[in-house]
């Protein structure tokens, strides 16, 4: 199974910051998944519409100033970073999840991704949302790069419209995914990737169920369980 830290590694370190992707990497993941807002012409990285949660700030994200947002201790006095900082901290040692937030965001990221798509070898970026609309613009920008669907509930009708929408995987919730929807999704040539799994017991059930890849807030145990031969 493919190894995504989720927004890094947030079950050690303050969410999609800098230090939390770093540690992700660290800590074994392949890939490393963050929530991307475009704030006042700028993609950040953010999960929330409101910033009490992870932050010492109040308020809705989209309604303050960059300045502001930057201001703000979003965990061990590390920022709100730009997209292109935890790009920048990836040098390139394992993939990219960029997941869709908020408004208007598909655009914005498409645009941002365009010098990596000058070469011929396509780099390993995925984009993923619940906003599936917002899928569709973003591929009609960057036809390259595959997408990823997001689904709290997934249905087998579900798994066939992805697939007709041309999504590369479904992202499913782990509550949600059934046997089922994973032979249904590999039977259309895509992807399952499952969130948020952290607990051994899940983790081996996933592995089990044949499930192409997880996230979890702690890569650190999948990693383990996979250098243990358990997975």
């Amino acid at each position: 199974m493919i190894l995504f830290g989720h927004r890094g590694a947030a079950g050690h370190e303050p969410e999609n910051t800098v230090l939390s992707v770093r540690k992700g990497i660290e800590l074994g993941s392949d890939w490393i998944e963050v929530d991307v807002f475009c704030v006042k012409g700028e993609l950040i990285v953010f999960h929330d519409r409101t910033l009490g949660r992870t932050t010492n700030g109040r308020g809705f994200l989209m309604w303050r100033s960059l300045d502001y947002l930057r201001s703000l201790d979003a965990g061990k006095g590390q920022k709100i970073p730009f997209l292109k900082e935890v790009v920048e901290a990836l040098e390139g040692r394992v993939g990219l999840n960029i997941e869709l937030k908020g408004p208007r965001t598909a655009e914005p990221v498409a645009r941002f991704l365009d010098p990596y798509m000058a070469g011929t070898e396509v780099p390993r970026i995925l984009v993923s949302s619940f906003d599936h609309a917002g899928l569709r613009r973003f591929c009609l920008l960057q036809n390259r790069i595959p997408v990823g669907y997001l689904y709290r509930k997934i249905r087998i009708a579900d798994v066939t419209r992805a697939r007709e929408a041309g999504a590369f995987s479904l992202h499913c919730a782990l509550r949600a995914i059934r046997r089922p929807v994973v032979l249904k999704a590999h039977a259309c040539g895509m992807k399952v990737f499952v969130f948020t799994v952290n607990e051994p017991d899940d983790i081996r059930r996933m592995a089990d169920m044949g499930v192409d890849g997880i996230f979890s807030d702690y890569p650190d145990r999948v990693h383990r369980m996979r250098l243990e031969g358990r997975i």
